[in-house]
């Protein structure tokens, strides 16, 4: 039984939809694949401490684009990965 509630806990965080607040560190744990879309608006440094820290909003506000483009962007990545 605990390998099955296990297995959901897994599951739901694949498929977790990610928000301005998601710090740039979970964002690459969890989904490694959106490096590029980071690094194409100008995040060139996603090992950095600095921006481990930082959420999407605010290095969206740095760059200056569109936090809710960029999110929607990478959930989109997401879903069509299966995550």
């Amino acid at each position: 039984m605990q390998n099955k509630a296990y297995n959901s806990l897994i599951n739901s965080r694949r498929k977790r939809k990610f928000s301005k607040d998601t710090k740039i560190g979970e964002l690459i744990d969890q989904f490694p694949e959106s490096a590029p879309i980071l690094m194409e608006i100008g995040m060139h440094c996603l090992g950095c401490p600095a921006s481990q820290m930082e959420t999407l909003e605010e290095a969206a506000m740095v760059h200056g684009i569109d936090c809710g483009l960029l999110v929607e962007k990478i959930n989109a990545a997401a879903k069509a990965m299966g995550k």
